[in-house]
């Protein structure tokens, strides 16, 4: 059996996770499990799975004979197979690093940990022969696109359900509501990453991601809106061969790939796709001018060094401002981009260099909202355009 440590357990992928092992329960072993706030779910999954450690972000109200550990502690215990990061944020960073440094398998379905440190990360998987393995639906899609392939891909692309809005007009924008914002169309998700996905930061941070993970450079990496969600990622060769990965809009399958790599396994809690039922499938260029979003993570993931964790710690801030009625929707790109625009970047960065921009990106928003109350862009020039 694997012996598994979910970080993260009590959010949405984490959730998934456990609904994936209940159906394969002669497979898994959950050893660990991490939740937030969320106490009284994190002890009915405790009670349920019964792991030999557990951890919370707040003061356990609950007793329980195993271990209280914290994350990054819980990642390299020597009974743990396979560590699963689905935490959000940058919680995610220290729990990955010593889970790579053990050697372990990582399921890595946190995007920052990738996005802050990717050159970092990468380095520690390698020096110490750990596995990464994406559980984000895209990237997922490129790696079974990508096994049994011994030449690099000439170009891959990310498809983009476009969120509820990528059809509004510019005065339908400035009315949206935290409401309609949490209403996505297709995917159920947390609602950072919900928020992320309606002003496409998400598929910014995943072609970072992508980046990093398959070592393909930028240029080769684009974003097509592809409303239905069937196409998950597609791969194009040099010799012209296109590969796609289909599948239903459910989170739960790249978790189960990853959680049973390199077997595929049966699983009749999974919904299967009918392709007679479907009617068309549509892919249309994306339009970065209307979602300055978007264009902000492509160009901090090109400058590179410490802008892209400028770039999380920035939305993760503007994004809970938004989520608290405290600024439109609208205003959510001009704080990032205030804050990316007004770093000092540095190129090969520590982690505790990429860690002090985070905390630095996290004061300046807040500072800058405290000051100028609800958020104006000043656009004494193309803040959110070309860069970088």
């Amino acid at each position: 059996m694997r012996r598994i440590a979910i970080l993260g357990s009590t959010g949405s992928i984490g959730c998934q996770a456990l609904d994936i092992i209940r159906a394969l329960s002669n497979k898994f072993q959950v050893i660990g499990l991490a939740g937030g706030e969320n106490l009284r779910l994190l002890e009915k999954q405790i009670n349920e799975f019964q792991p030999v450690m557990f951890y919370c972000s707040g003061e356990p109200d609950f007793s329980y004979k195993g271990k209280f550990l914290p994350m990054e502690q819980m990642a390299c215990q020597p009974e743990v197979d396979l560590v699963i990061i689905a935490t959000s944020g940058k919680a995610g960073l220290g729990p990955a690093l010593a889970a790579l440094r053990a050697g372990k398998t990582v399921a890595l379905a946190n995007k920052e940990v990738l996005v802050m440190a990717g050159e970092i990360i990468i380095q520690e998987a390698k020096c110490h022969r750990a596995q990464i393995l994406p559980v984000d639906s895209e990237h997922s899609a490129i790696w079974q696109c990508l096994r049994g392939e011994q030449s690099k891909p000439r170009r891959v692309f990310l498809t983009a359900s476009g969120g509820p809005f990528y059809h509004f007009s510019q005065s339908q924008l400035s009315g949206v509501t935290v409401e309609q914002a949490l209403c996505h169309p297709i995917w159920k998700m947390g609602n950072k990453v919900t928020i992320d996905s309606a002003t496409l930061m998400n598929k910014g941070l995943e072609v970072i991601e992508a980046h990093w993970l398959f070592d393909i450079p930028f240029e080769e990496i684009e974003i097509l809106i592809h409303p239905q969600c069937i196409v998950h990622s597609i791969v194009e060769f040099v010799d012209g061969s296109v590969k796609a990965q289909f599948s239903f809009p459910d989170m739960r399958l790249p978790i189960q790939y990853a959680l049973c790599y390199p077997e595929r396994l049966p699983n009749s809690k999974l919904p299967r796709l009918d392709l007679s039922e479907m009617r068309s499938l549509s892919f249309e260029p994306v339009d970065q001018s209307r979602f300055p979003c978007l264009r902000l993570a492509l160009n901090a993931g090109r400058q590179g060094g410490t802008y892209p964790a400028v770039l999380c710690a920035a939305d993760e801030v503007a994004v809970n401002l938004f989520l608290s009625h405290q600024i439109a929707f609208l205003d959510i790109a001009p704080l990032i981009g205030d804050a990316l625009e007004q770093h000092q970047g540095i190129s090969k960065p520590t982690l505790d260099e990429i860690l002090q921009a985070d905390v630095w990106a996290r004061e300046y928003v807040e500072r800058l909202f405290i000051r100028h109350p609800p958020f104006i862009p000043l656009p004494s020039r193309e803040r959110l355009g070309e860069g970088g």
